[in-house]
């Protein structure tokens, strides 16, 4: 068979925003995004994509920070407004639960920025 008529395969196309929720390479979905809790891995092991032309800076830390104010803040208003609870157990109760939603939510909020300005980057000429 002739060479010109053997067609190279078809690229993977993976969705960028869940492979950097599950804090995968946003390029080919499969390398490890993370060593330790944020610190990025430069350079995928799988795909050898350089990670460092992505730069989130201070972005994703803003946004978490928005969501678990919002969700504790009103939910403590709430709790307050219904139950009137004393202040020793508000304090007890909102202010692991904000520190436990802003740590968890922080590596897929950083893989998802990453993400999405990798998207946006591979999409521009």
């Amino acid at each position: 068979m002739p060479e010109s008529l053997i067609k190279p395969p078809e690229p993977v196309r993976i969705d960028p925003i869940r492979a950097g929720l599950r804090s995968r390479c946003p390029n080919c979905g499969k390398g490890a995004l993370f060593t330790g809790f944020l610190k990025v891995i430069p350079i995928c092991p799988v795909c050898g994509f350089d990670r460092m032309t992505i730069e989130t800076g201070d972005g994703p830390a803003t946004f978490i920070m928005q969501i678990a104010g919002f969700l504790v803040g009103f939910s403590a208003l709430y709790v307050e407004i219904a139950f009137s609870p004393p202040m020793w157990l508000h304090f007890i109760v909102w202010i692991p639960l904000v520190a436990a939603l802003s740590l968890g939510l922080m590596r897929p909020g950083k893989g998802l920025m990453m993400a999405l300005q990798f998207r946006n980057q591979r999409d521009q000429p």
